[in-house]
């Protein structure tokens, strides 16, 4: 399976599925899905509710079941190790910076119409973009 081969269809039931998902999550125990802050409570165990295991769990789970029922995605990276490393470091800074991640901000927030995540999601979006277009220019 190749990253650059697209089609409509998986990626609107794969939307309608992360939305249901965040609805239940609202319905049923009243928490946000958000990645990000449900992942760093992942440091600190002693504070674990089985919610959190089960959703960091079925987050990894689901990687392998891919990886398992389809070939692994091929991936072109282009960039050194110590590159990568800092890139990791700055979105997980941004992250905490920006008290969520795009899942939590994207799609929990904006149904809640909630103005900061309206403004963190229009963030995302902007230096996502302006990263491409410079990166097209200095290339």
């Amino acid at each position: 399976m190749s990253i650059v081969e697209f089609s409509w269809q998986p990626a609107l039931i794969g939307g309608a599925l992360i939305g249901l998902a965040a609805v239940i999550m609202m319905v049923s125990i009243g928490r946000i899905a958000g990645i990000s802050s449900i992942f760093s409570s992942t440091l600190k165990p002693r504070s674990l509710a089985p919610w959190q295991m089960a959703f960091v769990g079925g987050l990894l789970l689901s990687g392998l079941l891919f990886h398992w029922l389809y070939q692994p995605i091929e991936l072109d990276v282009q960039g050194s190790i110590p590159v990568l490393i800092v890139a990791g470091l700055l979105v997980g800074f941004g992250t905490r910076l920006g008290n969520g991640c795009t899942s939590g901000h994207g799609v929990c927030g904006i149904s809640r119409l909630s103005p900061r995540s309206l403004v963190a999601t229009a963030t995302f979006i902007s230096a996502g973009m302006l990263t491409v277009f410079f990166l097209h220019i200095f290339q």
